[in-house]
């Protein structure tokens, strides 16, 4: 199934256009924001393969996270709305999938909808990823080969990352990002830009300031953060 992402920050635009992708798709909508920042917050680890993009929304607007989106390894097909007309061009350089103008014709939404499914069944289907059990991981100038179950947390450090194991701290020569998608495994979330943990090490679950929380695992004194960009998702995953 497709995966989509709204960013508008009008509510019955929003409203409209969810219902008219759950009404004449198969797409599921995992997120929607009104906020360009938080919508990127959450691109950086969480995969879709589209994004609804309204041009004018807070903190970066459309076209800037679109330039932000084109710089991904997977690029999810985006999709312009707007009202404003002159922003066509602009939005075709970009290599937009399609673009909406507000107010949203229902058989143009329709047939882009058709368009959109019909794009990604056409695809050939991806080689499956084999999935790593271990980790090359450096101490003192030696390689540990280290198994994923005894991975607790990672924190992003330069252009290396910290990979704390119940057999203490290591480094993995790559970024926090890389090391995601080595792990490859749904025991691991991407809490924060900076951080990603074990979700099965968490042993409490501490309220934080702006509705957010601190995670504590277990014979770790420090306590990871979760951004507000990933907290929907975090929720979800915990069953909160």
């Amino acid at each position: 199934m497709l995966k989509a992402l709204i960013v508008e920050d009008e509510y019955l635009a929003r409203e409209e256009l969810t219902y008219l992708i759950q009404t004449y798709s198969d797409i599921e909508i995992v997120a929607t924001f009104e906020d360009g920042l938080e919508a990127f917050k959450y691109l950086q680890s969480n995969k879709v393969d589209i994004a609804f993009l309204d041009i004018q929304v807070p903190s970066i607007d459309g076209m800037l996270l679109a330039r932000n989106i084109h710089q991904f390894a997977q690029k999810p097909h985006i999709v312009f709305t707007t009202a404003y007309k002159e922003f066509a061009v602009d939005a075709f350089e970009l290599e937009a999938f399609d673009y909406l103008l507000k107010p949203m014709s229902e058989e143009r939404v329709k047939g882009l909808l058709s368009k959109l499914e019909a794009t990604h069944q056409s695809r050939p289907e991806p080689k499956a990823e084999t999935k790593t059990n271990t980790l090359n991981l450096h101490k003192d100038g030696r390689i540990c080969i280290t198994s994923i179950d005894k991975v607790r947390y990672a924190e992003a450090s330069e252009k290396v990352t910290k990979v704390f194991t119940d057999e203490g701290e290591f480094i993995a020569q790559c970024s926090i990002s890389e090391l995601m998608e080595k792990l490859a495994d749904e025991r691991f979330f991407r809490t924060h830009r900076s951080y990603l943990v074990n979700l099965e090490k968490i042993k409490e679950i501490i309220p934080w300031m702006n509705s957010t929380y601190l995670l504590k695992l277990g014979g770790i004194e420090t306590q990871i953060p979760v951004s507000r960009g990933n907290l929907k998702a975090f929720r979800q995953r915990m069953a909160l």
